[in-house]
């Protein structure tokens, strides 16, 4: 498959972003390209707006599945693309239009250059949110074609086109979404002692949450508790009834994670109690970490280093977060960073990925699928 079929893909892909489980334009135009395939060794099935795409092998001892994520984000985009969304509000800013692209890629291939095992591309849901991995995994859909091995990438903004960074054990972290709503009684500016404000609780809250990693957290572990938005208050001369605290949760282990909870549970009671108001938690959508099994990760760590020594880093765990975690938690396998050189982080308004990674994780993934089929 041409570079220039590779990059337009991608940028009609990049045009449609939309967000989890509702990606039927997406899921569309994956399904009319499929289609498009030779169909001799292919069973397409679909689930919610995600597809599994089964590949007959032709003497086959296993079966190696690979996940691509299909999701945008609430983000407005602000890179100037001659392609840029054609939905208002969203964009792929987590690069999940280069995942897919990639997916294609080595679809396309082995529908035509079958190998000995059987392939199953996963075109998974919601990564962003509310989380599509669980769910499709333990739905009869995946179970009936469930792989043994399961292979998946992220872009990686901050490392050369080339590089494939990896490592095995902890790659990304376990992440939780952190909602807080806190309920007292409204009333005038003037009369302050007739109503409860919930701005100055939330604002207490705030502060006692950046305490719980610093004073509750092993120094040789690490969490992260982060509030990205509140919100509070009708206008400048009301005292504000209510408050909402939004923000995320970040461990390495999954111990960390329900201690981090805990405290933060006893911390809201505590605001409760002091402020006389309601308070309800919500964690939202949760991650599990992605750990990536050693014995296939060094395997592939060693067919790197035999075959493509320029492109391994060795890295290190990342706060990140990545519903693919949970596949991994069931099925051996290993996720790695696709460098993609580029000026803007993940989740940026502006990124602008190099598309020549593309290319370099296609031809990569091939000669690395090809030789695990012979093994």
């Amino acid at each position: 498959m041409k570079m220039e079929e590779l990059r337009s893909i991608r940028r009609e892909l990049h045009q449609i972003p939309e967000l989890g489980f509702q990606e039927f334009k997406t899921q569309r135009y994956l399904l009319d390209y499929i289609a498009s395939l030779p169909q001799e060794r292919l069973r397409i099935v679909t689930w919610k707006t995600g597809i599994l795409v089964f590949v007959e092998g032709r003497k086959p001892k296993r079966t190696i599945g690979y996940r691509a994520d299909m999701d945008g984000l609430p983000i407005q985009e602000k890179t100037g693309y001659a392609f840029s969304s054609q939905h208002e509000g969203k964009m792929h800013a987590c690069g999940h239009d280069f995942h897919m692209t990639i997916a294609l890629g080595l679809l396309t291939y082995f529908a035509k250059h079958p190998v000995n095992d059987h392939l199953l591309f996963v075109f998974q849901p919601a990564e962003e949110g509310p989380g599509g991995a669980l769910p499709l995994l333990q739905s009869e859909e995946f179970q009936r074609m469930k792989p043994d091995l399961m292979i998946a990438l992220h872009i990686a903004p901050e490392y050369p086109v080339g590089t494939i960074a990896v490592k095995e054990g902890l790659l990304f972290a376990n992440t939780s979404e952190l909602f807080i709503d806190l309920k007292g009684k409204g009333g005038h500016a003037a009369y302050p002692h007739t109503a409860n404000d919930m701005v100055v609780a939330a604002s207490h809250l705030i502060v006692q949450l950046q305490s719980i990693v610093a004073r509750n957290v092993d120094p040789l572990d690490s969490a992260v508790v982060t509030v990205g938005k509140i919100t509070g208050g009708t206008r400048q001369n009301i005292i504000a009834a209510d408050s909402r605290i939004e923000g995320t949760i970040r461990t390495l282990s999954a111990s960390s994670m329900d201690h981090v909870k805990q405290r933060i549970e006893a911390v809201v009671a505590g605001i409760e109690t002091s402020f006389a108001c309601q308070a309800t938690i919500d964690y939202g959508a949760n991650y599990y970490q992605v750990y990536n099994h050693p014995a296939v990760t060094n395997e592939f760590m060693a067919f790197l280093k035999k075959e493509h020594p320029s492109a391994l880093y060795e890295c290190k765990e990342a706060m990140t977060g990545e519903d693919f975690g949970y596949m991994l938690k069931e099925i051996p396998g290993f996720m790695f960073w696709l460098g993609v050189e580029c000026e803007h982080g993940l989740h940026h308004e502006q990124l602008m990925p190099n598309e020549a990674a593309i290319e370099v994780a296609v031809s990569t993934l091939i000669s690395y699928i090809e030789w695990k089929a012979l093994q």
